[in-house]
């Protein structure tokens, strides 16, 4: 049959001019399709599919053997490329304006009946393609996700060298540093009972880069967090990380705004406008009850506080007296899907978020219907509409709580519902950066402050005179980049001064020695001459994820994890031999409830 290896091209790239060659190919069985004295097989590979045409008049022998092959079996076949016939040309194929007869056929790999067909947008049980993911993968949907991952990846290292960065890597064993989430450790043999970790982020190595002189790093790092999962979330993930020296937060946010510009014209012809949009943290959360708000509709936050604060509903009156707030939100010609068992079960939603409870008012056909009306006067009910700008067909949904926080947060978590419930029509790509966060956050649990974004990050040099006396009211250098309501990248400019890095440790309740025990050989760096640095990471499966407009992580990870951290194909985790446990000095309390 001639050179087996020798791929004339990919099954989806044949065109009109290619009639006449003589092509040799590889791929899979799609489907076999018998027509009297021909048969047609559809081969698949990675770029499309194209058809083969077996004449029985031509070859019994070879049309008998085609007649044999089933889905999913491995080929390869030579033969002579031909234009299709007006009728039987396909417009909704690639190459469906031809066709090649085959003349030689090899099977390189015979299939077994899969357990769910190998299709576009395929109905079958998840868990089931999950188990099965290597044929999951072959699908044409999942493999142009795929591909177009490898594509954006491809255009990330572009830009970034483009603009003078150096792609370092940095270990996947570090030493166990706190970063918000649960770390995932990894026991040691040669030093029996301690442990590395796996990184959350190359956080402190790339800061360390910085002060080795590398300028401007990058690097499309793995990370790993132990925590709960969601649609958006893996336990492993992939960022695109950088880093630069001598910056303020104008140049990163140009970086990555260039860098978003880039890729989406690249791989989608996505003109996106530039600058992005701005926005502070206490404008986002005021505006939309959220740091990562999808502004792709409105319906924004309305403060109800000095509306309502006089007013005859105690509970109103009773919130904003023990210095909380009242917000509403305003659902636009919602009355009809609104209806009072679609608003009990809203009331349920909002004290499953955390809040206390939901008031509203259904502005109906018949006039105005409200769950609290009888203990306002119309004075105050009309006040209330003013406000809002309520008309006939709108609900107005109304939250108190004494923690304006809490009034907010819930507010957005509602705005999000209600943008499902009422299937508003979202569209596009909106970006909005986040800036100015607070650099703590109070922990009621614990009754101390945190970092809320990680104790490096500097604060505002305008704050620096009250961190101690006003801890609430000190913002960061940090900023996050927005996308349709999920947070693609988070970053800051860092401390590289150690007394003022000493001084926040002691603010976040670590005294010196837990400081230097944690984080000396950061801190002892900055000793030698570092430079004012900044950066951030860019999540890459939630970039990928937002521009093929997937709901799922899933859709865009080669092998994912599935909701409890589990991976369904090799099944794990799983049990290691106790002989393993033993060379590692570890003896799991499962063993000892024996």
């Amino acid at each position: 049959m001639g050179n087996q290896l020798n791929r004339t091209a990919y099954c989806g790239e044949f065109r009109a001019c290619d009639a006449g060659k003589t092509v040799h190919v590889y791929g899979w069985v799609q489907r076999r399709r018998p027509l009297g004295g021909l048969i047609f097989i559809t081969l698949r590979d990675r770029s499309g599919i194209l058809q083969l045409t077996f004449d029985e008049n031509e070859n019994k022998e070879l049309f008998e053997q085609a007649y044999n092959l089933r889905s999913e079996d491995v080929i390869t076949a030579t033969g002579t490329v031909r234009m299709r016939s007006e009728e039987t040309r396909n417009p909704k194929m690639d190459t469906g304006d031809v066709e090649v007869l085959v003349t030689e056929l090899k099977v390189l790999g015979k299939s077994e009946t899969p357990p769910f067909e190998i299709v576009e947008n395929s109905k079958a049980n998840e868990e089931l393609r999950l188990k099965h993911r290597y044929l999951d993968l072959r699908r044409p949907d999942l493999q142009k996700n795929i591909l177009f991952r490898h594509r954006v990846t491809k255009i990330t290292r572009d830009y970034f060298d483009e603009n003078g960065f150096i792609e370092i890597e940095t270990p996947m064993l570090i030493r166990s540093t706190p970063e918000g989430a649960r770390d995932f450790l990894v026991p040691s043999r040669i030093h029996p009972g301690e442990f590395y970790a796996l990184p959350q982020s190359p956080q402190l190595y790339k800061q360390l880069s910085m002060v080795a002189g590398f300028d401007r790093y990058m690097q499309i790092a793995r990370c790993f967090r132990d925590e709960d999962l969601r649609a958006d979330r893996q336990p492993e993930f992939t960022q695109i990380d950088l880093e630069m020296s001598f910056v303020e937060v104008e140049d990163v946010l140009a970086i990555g705004e260039g860098f978003i510009k880039r890729v989406f014209k690249d791989a989608l012809n996505v003109d996106i406008p530039m600058p992005l949009p701005r926005m502070t943290y206490k404008e986002a959360m005021e505006r939309y009850g959220s740091d990562k708000p999808d502004v792709r509709f409105g319906m924004e936050i309305i403060d109800l506080t000095e509306t309502v604060k006089d007013s005859g509903f105690a509970v109103f009156s009773g919130v904003i007296a023990g210095g909380g707030s009242v917000r509403a939100l305003v659902a636009e010609d919602a009355v009809s899907t609104l209806t009072r068992k679609e608003i009990d079960k809203l009331v349920e939603f909002v004290k499953g978020v955390g809040g206390k409870g939901l008031a509203w008012i259904r502005m109906t056909d018949d006039g105005m219907a409200s769950s609290f009306a009888k203990f306002m006067t119309e004075e105050e009910m009309n006040a209330i509409l003013a406000k809002t700008g309520a008309k006939k067909g709108d609900v107005v949904l109304i939250v108190a709580d004494t923690n304006n926080t809490k009034a907010l947060s819930c507010c957005g978590s509602l705005r999000n519902h209600l943008a499902k419930k009422l299937n508003l029509k979202l569209e596009g790509y909106k970006f909005l950066w986040i800036v100015e966060f607070p650099f703590f956050e109070y922990d009621e649990e614990s009754g101390t402050w945190l970092a809320m974004h990680h104790p490096f990050t500097s604060p505002l040099d305008e704050c620096l005179d009250y961190l101690e006396s006003d801890k609430g009211n000190v913002r960061a250098k940090c900023y996050d980049l927005v996308l349709n309501g999920i947070e693609l990248a988070s970053g800051s400019i860092r401390i590289t001064d150690p007394e003022l890095q000493n001084r926040m440790f002691r603010l976040l309740g670590l005294s010196d020695e837990e400081a230097h025990e944690k984080f000396g050989y950061l801190t002892d760096a900055f000793r030698y001459g570092a430079p004012p640095h900044g950066g951030m990471g860019l999540g890459l499966d939630r970039l990928v994820m937002q521009m093929l407009g997937c709901e799922s992580l899933r859709d865009v990870v080669a092998y994912p994890k599935v909701q409890n951290a589990s991976e369904l194909m090799t099944d794990c985790p799983a049990p290691v031999d106790e002989d393993q446990l033993k060379i590692l000095h570890i003896a799991t309390l499962a063993e000892e409830e024996k």
